[in-house]
């Protein structure tokens, strides 16, 4: 793969969200609050309570910590960072919960998915 390719995919995945309801489970998983988080990324503790609502999308430097954050909290707790996928989305109505893990990657290490 060219340096470019390598450098877009680096963009992709770096600010790469999970869905709000995994986001907040991820912070409560290691007990923080939400003025804990706001304070680490530099934003007020409303802009993460929208955030974890699904209210309000970061913008691209907050983004890119909170992804940070978010993926280093999944490495210590993986079973908080499963989303679940309702029955709809199965084909033919399978009738089972598909269970996707947030897809993260390691610098150095192995990612989960």
């Amino acid at each position: 793969m060219s340096d470019p390719l390598r450098r877009i995919d680096a963009l992709v995945e770096e600010d790469t969200l999970p869905t709000p309801q995994v986001r907040q489970r991820l912070r409560l998983a290691v007990g923080l609050t939400q003025t804990e988080v706001a304070e680490a990324i530099g934003v007020k503790r409303l802009a993460v309570a929208r955030w974890e609502a699904g209210l309000a999308q970061p913008h691209r430097g907050n983004r890119r910590a909170y992804a940070h954050l978010l993926r280093r909290l999944a490495v210590k707790h993986p079973n908080a960072a499963i989303e679940e996928v309702p029955d709809e989305e199965w084909p033919l109505g399978l009738g089972r919960i598909r269970v996707r893990r947030l897809h993260h990657r390691i610098r150095g290490g192995v990612g989960v998915t």
